[in-house]
């Protein structure tokens, strides 16, 4: 033991080998693929850079605030972001360039890997862990795909780690330090991806249970989940709106229509079991299982042998404990993470082979456990030296496997004209803001990977993709700058955009700018409004018309919702909203009741997710047009999406001494429940359903008004 702590640089010499001859073979193997990035790759770069210039680290961006700051996660927490835009700024902001921040990622999570193994089995296997970690396939293809992935396996598994170090029993656990450090391993997780709670919810159940029912540590407990809901909460206040929106159509409307197995079956319980084969690869799990077997007949002839004796405490440096030592032997632990994560998982309505990712690390450390088995027997029946060659035949074996399906991956050929077109619009736009609308939607040509190509380098071209239902179409001709087409195959099955893409090329207002080879014998183009057409309408006078609506309460409702997405897909910078501003409070500064200004405010705050803002417009509405109702449900249900749930309740009650409208009805009473005023709850179903219907109708009437 001695030796180990005098002399520990020669065990992380060893990890930072392994670290660095697995960025090699990714930053290679990157060199040679030629594709672009796909849909949700290009949109987690897109979100680097976004984070990245709100830092002030990339061109193009600058700090705003913590609020501006919090606005470009609206779905999935920051931090992957932020930590990806700061690595960036050193890197540079290309797609390979960027991927150099996965290498940061992996990295944590071989220390992390390291340094639990060590604690299992010794230092030893602590590296025979990590490096089976880097030659398991489907954690060697997260390397280099720049999804959220693998810093979630990264923090996930540092959580884990670090919250069974505080549950361990004293005077191994049990410490202050080991507990907030785990709690601010848990946020971190949880700040990286919503999804950490898939396989950190049950362990860290079981852990606040069992230090709650110890007195010494209960209030260790508590100060730890203050900690992480300190740190999680600004970023889900914030956001809470959307992070509920995407999370529905992320997991359960996209497990639908993928038509994923039902939760709670079978094919669910068993949907990633499958799968391991292939993940973990055929001859890590085979070698891990055989030493898995040997090791219980292993334990089984012992225990026969000495029936009734305690069995001695094993070496920790010779191989992982044996089941004697209990819960203090860690492996318990780390078993039932693995079995709870992927009992978690499973339940998850949407099922794809990346979501169970944080589990395979636990996994691997379970297999490497088989592994170091049969390592030692090797070494006792063979010698040591016979028994590393056996160990190394082992890992080249896994090695090449891995490596050769990594190299059939390869696409040596990039197959997407996106950077050329893209090119081709900076020349005549430079740092303008700019949006061009894209009509293909495939992997190789998307609205995000334009985005990507459009904002290197401080660039402001993004893309946008509209068109997808027909009664938009004649809004894109009015306004559209620039367009993206495809001949032949649009890689989409709505025949809408289809259509668009042959009204754009028989319109009089567009013309061709260039043309560039794609796949499939199709050409990707890129069209402009000619100089002479009519110009595009600003959305600005429309957006105040819309706006002044509003004081119809439901019925204008619906226009503005059908105005605002198709509009912002035009204009993905928004430019507008700064123009409607400076316009709007020139009006107030004249007349400080004026209404069109109030409401135009109001609804641009509503639109940037400022209720405390949008709250306050609502109340100088509600002097201006006393007779009026629909300021004071706005007002409540901004205070609400606030978080001030008695304020809400305050406001409804008092417009409803004057108002006699269900939707009120419907807002005392959910801001009351909110509140903790339990007596609503009898009455909030009906009152909640009367609003809803009342809603339902006067949308309708406004939309048939409309038409």
């Amino acid at each position: 033991m001695a030796s180990r702590s005098s002399r520990p640089w020669p065990w992380w010499l060893g990890l930072g080998l392994i670290w660095l001859a697995a960025t090699f073979a990714d930053r290679l193997w990157l060199q040679l693929d030629q594709r672009l990035p796909a849909w949700d790759q290009a949109e987690y770069l897109n979100s680097a850079v976004d984070h990245g210039r709100a830092l002030g680290l990339l061109a193009g961006g600058g700090w705003q605030g913590w609020s501006a700051l919090l606005d470009l996660s609206p779905k999935i927490p920051p931090l992957a972001s932020l930590v990806n835009g700061s690595v960036m700024a050193f890197s540079g902001d290309s797609p390979d360039q960027a991927s150099w921040a996965l290498a940061i990622w992996q990295l944590l999570l071989l220390v992390v890997v390291a340094c639990w193994g060590r604690q299992l089995g010794g230092p030893r296997f602590g590296l025979l862990a990590t490096a089976l970690m880097c030659l398991a396939p489907a954690l060697a293809a997260l390397r280099v795909d720049f999804t959220l992935d693998l810093p979630l396996t990264a923090t996930a598994m540092l959580a884990l780690w670090r919250l069974g170090c505080w549950y361990a029993p004293a005077p191994r656990g049990g410490r202050w330090s080991q507990a907030l450090v785990a709690a601010a391993a848990v946020a971190t997780a949880v700040l990286v991806k919503q999804s950490a709670l898939l396989v950190l919810l049950l362990p860290c159940l079981w852990a606040a249970g069992a230090g709650l029912g110890q007195p010494q540590r209960r209030l260790q407990t508590l100060a730890a989940l203050a900690l992480v809901l300190t740190v999680a909460l600004p970023w889900l206040k914030h956001n809470w709106i959307t992070t509920l929106g995407g999370t529905n159509r992320a997991v359960i409307e996209s497990g639908a229509a993928e038509g994923d197995p039902s939760p709670l079956s079978l094919a669910s319980l068993f949907w990633y079991p499958r799968l391991f084969p292939a993940q973990l690869g055929a001859p890590m799990l085979a070698v891990g299982a055989a030493g898995g077997a040997l090791s219980l007949c292993q334990r089984r002839r012992r225990a026969d042998a000495a029936t009734g004796a305690a069995a001695e405490p094993p070496d920790q440096d010779s191989g992982p404990p044996t089941e004697s030592g209990g819960t203090g032997s860690g492996w318990g632990w780390l078993l039932g993470c693995a079995l709870a994560g992927w009992l978690v998982t499973s339940l998850s309505p949407n099922k794809d082979p990346r979501y169970i990712a944080p589990v395979l690390p636990l996994l691997v450390l379970l297999l490497a456990r088989g592994w170091w088995v049969l390592l030692q027997a090797a070494r006792a029946r063979f010698g040591p030296w016979l028994g590393a060659v056996l160990l190394g035949v082992g890992l080249l074996g896994t090695g090449a496997t891995t490596a050769s399906e990594r190299v059939g991956e390869l696409e040596r050929r990039a197959e997407s004209p996106v950077p050329e077109a893209i090119e081709a619009v900076r020349q005549r736009v430079g740092t303008a803001p700019t949006t061009v609308l894209v009509i293909p939607s495939t992997a190789e040509v998307n609205q995000h990977n334009v985005s990507t190509f459009g904002r290197l380098g401080g660039g402001q071209i993004l893309g946008r993709e509209s068109g997808k239902q027909k009664r938009e179409h004649a809004l894109v001709l009015q306004q559209a700058q620039w367009l993206l087409l495809a001949s032949g195959d649009q890689g989409t099955k709505r025949k809408e955009s289809r259509q668009l893409s042959r009204s754009v090329r028989s319109d009089g207002r567009f013309e061709r700018v260039g043309s560039w080879p794609w796949t499939k014998g199709r050409q990707l183009e890129l069209w402009q409004r000619r100089a002479a057409a009519p110009a595009a309408v600003p959305f600005d006078r429309r957006f105040i018309t819309l706006a002044r609506g509003l004081e119809q309460g439901p019925a204008g409702l619906g226009a503005v919702f059908d105005a605002i997405g198709p509009e912002h897909q035009l204009d993905g910078h928004f430019l507008y909203q700064a123009r409607v501003r400076r316009w709007a409070e020139a009006r107030l500064s004249a007349n400080p009741n004026d209404r069109e200004a109030l409401w135009a405010l109001a609804l641009l705050d509503v639109l940037l997710n400022r209720p405390a803002a949008a709250e306050g417009w609502f109340k100088q509405l509600e002097a201006v047009e006393p007779a009026n109702p629909w300021p004071s449900a706005y007002r409540s249900v901004v205070l609400l999406a606030d978080w001030r749930p008695w304020q809400a309740a305050a406001v409804a009650e008092a417009a409803r001494l004057h108002h006699d409208e269900p939707v009120l009805d419907g807002l005392i009473h959910v801001a009351g429940v909110l509140g903790g005023d339990l007596r609503r709850i009898p009455g909030t179903r009906a009152a909640v359903e009367a609003a809803i219907a009342s809603v339902e109708a006067r949308i309708e009437a406004g939309a048939k008004e409309g038409r």
